[in-house]
């Protein structure tokens, strides 16, 4: 059997979030891998309510346990990193990251109880991890968290140049400036395949610098008369500084608030990558000193109902308060999805007299993913044979392949379970893979097919009601069925209660049903569920989920 160089998508490539990328070489079916992050996404409240975290489904992964030769974490996003701690003892490889990402990997195994020295720190090129049929670097790049890094994988079939999360940036205020020289050294020989960052595609403007917000957000503190508040993404350390900065010099001290805020800053801290930053005050102190020499720097830029943010506009946190002419500035952009939670945090604090500053305009934020202009130098730079967009929904995908072929290259659409054979000319789809989502519900990982939050929903959108029979020892009914209802209106429009009006429809039935009915559990249980729902129906204009429980004597 001739080898073969896959690539495999099993998070990450047909959505923006819970990245995992799988790359192979060897024998069709029994290819060395290597695993490039391992990331998480967020639930929402319509499509998966309750649930905690939302994973890859890496069940083809785990029956090739053996097969694994290292995970590479590119950068210490939830989105890259998030799943290591719940996932690493089903894959059980050694896991190579840079300095700052390691330190919150072995954060996260440790929460678990898993050990850390499974993490191993690398430098960045021309550092080389050999890891069977692969050699891997790790090539420093711009991103809007430090030490990120794309990935320079050699492989006996040719160099993969796998970008991770990009922008071109030559003054980050923190973390590593764009490096064209590094990225033309990588490519100057030759490369076979650009896997490529596809978040902002659609973004035509040249990309911004961090640097260039410093000023206009210090403006803002100055100008401000109250308490200022102000929340991005706690692994923006770059953000971090740039608004500590600013507050700073606005006479303003920095209090940090969120677990997540303070874990970032001292990781940055004890890895030595943020510098210069201000002193910091507690909650406790800041209570005690004039509103307007006071900067919160909070936690909550995605609307989350338990961050920071939400509960200083529910009222209070920590016993800071928020008042009419404080300033809250969202120095971030709202990702797709989590609009309705940031509005509603926008309105509670607006009706607490706060002025709200959101960045519609661009002018307190940039991203940390390279525009459509900066991918195409990406592009022009490596000039790979084959380009594969990651990172991004189906359009974004689709898009990306569209601008590539625009300039010559030959590009793939690969969405998640797609594994593409990148041997040869010419990218080939080799087969196609089973994959999915695992949740993480409470403390146990469930499937996205279990149908339990499926009926979670339906309970939610229908309402629910148990209807309970006993029969006793000669299988005749003992009383009537009784009904309890949960997430319904308790009174119907003939204004019954609807608890009596579907006890009385069940116990007619239950009243004319004959003896082999009775004894029939399946079709007794399901004429009492039709019965109870078509009541409910008639009464309330709601089908609710039914349960039945038949109790029998004897």
């Amino acid at each position: 059997m001739t080898d073969r160089l896959i690539y495999l998508p099993l998070g990450g490539a047909g959505e923006i979030g819970m990245n995992a990328y799988v790359y192979g070489y060897g024998a069709p079916g029994k290819e060395r891998l290597i695993v490039v992050d391992l990331g998480v996404t967020f639930p929402d409240m319509d499509g998966t309510p309750g649930v905690d975290l939302i994973l890859p489904d890496i069940a083809w992964l785990e029956k090739r346990k053996s097969q694994i030769e290292g995970i590479f974490i590119t950068h210490a996003h939830e989105d890259h990193v998030g799943a290591i701690g719940h996932y690493w003892e089903r894959l059980g490889a050694p896991v190579y990251a840079r300095p700052f990402t390691a330190n919150i990997a072995r954060r996260k195994l440790g929460e678990h109880g898993l050990p850390d020295s499974v993490v191993n720190v690398v430098d960045v090129y021309p550092q080389v991890i050999d890891c069977g049929p692969f050699k891997v670097s790790y090539l420093p790049i711009s991103h809007s968290i430090p030490e990120s890094a794309g990935l320079l994988i050699d492989t006996p079939d040719g160099r993969v140049l796998h970008s991770g999360d990009f922008k071109i940036d030559e003054t980050p205020v923190v973390g590593d400036p764009w490096n064209a020289a590094l990225w033309e050294e990588v490519s100057k020989d030759g490369v076979k395949a650009l896997v490529c960052d596809s978040t902002n595609i659609f973004s035509n403007a040249e990309g911004r610098s961090e640097a260039t917000i410093g000023d206009a957000i210090a403006d803002m503190m100055k100008e401000a008369t109250g308490m200022v508040v102000a929340t991005t993404f706690a692994s923006n350390i770059a953000r971090l500084k740039t608004l500590a900065i600013a507050a700073q010099k606005g006479g303003r001290s920095v209090v940090l608030l969120g677990r997540a805020m303070r874990r970032m800053v001292e990781a940055a801290t004890e890895v030595g990558i943020l510098s210069g930053f201000p002193p910091v005050v507690s909650p406790e102190d800041a209570l005690n000193m004039p509103r307007e020499n006071v900067m919160l720097l909070v936690t909550g830029s995605q609307g989350e109902r338990r961050a920071a943010s939400a509960q200083l506009a529910q009222g209070s946190y920590l016993g800071l308060k928020l008042k009419e002419g404080d300033t809250f500035l969202f120095s971030s952009k709202t990702i797709p999805g989590n609009e309705r939670g940031v509005i509603r945090i926008m309105n509670q604090l607006s009706e607490l007299g706060v002025d709200v500053i959101d960045d519609a305009g661009g002018k307190y934020h940039v991203s940390g993913h390279a525009n459509r202009p900066d991918l195409e130098t990406m592009h022009q730079i490596v000039k790979p044979q084959i380009l594969i967009p990651m990172h991004g929904e189906h359009r974004h995908l689709r898009e990306h392949v569209k601008v590539g072929n625009a300039a010559g290259l030959t590009g793939i659409v690969a969405v998640n379970g797609m594994m593409i054979n990148l041997s040869g000319n010419a990218p080939k789809v080799a087969e196609y893979i089973e994959t999915g989502r695992t949740y993480l519900d409470g403390s146990v990982q469930i499937g996205a097919m279990d149908g339990i939050v499926r009926d979670r929903i339906r309970m939610a959108l229908n309402g629910h009601m148990i209807v309970t029979l006993i029969i006793d020892e000669n299988d005749e009914p003992l009383g009537d069925p009784w009904v309890e209802i949960s997430g319904l209106a308790e009174t119907g429009r003939n204004n019954a209660a609807l608890v009596e009006v579907v006890e009385e429809d069940l116990s007619q039935f239950i009243n004319r049903a004959n003896a082999k009915t009775l004894r029939d559990e399946v079709k007794l249980e399901k004429e009492l569920r039709t019965i109870a729902r078509r009541s409910a129906q008639g009464e309330i204009g709601k089908k609710p989920e039914v349960t039945v429980i038949v109790s029998r004597l004897g």
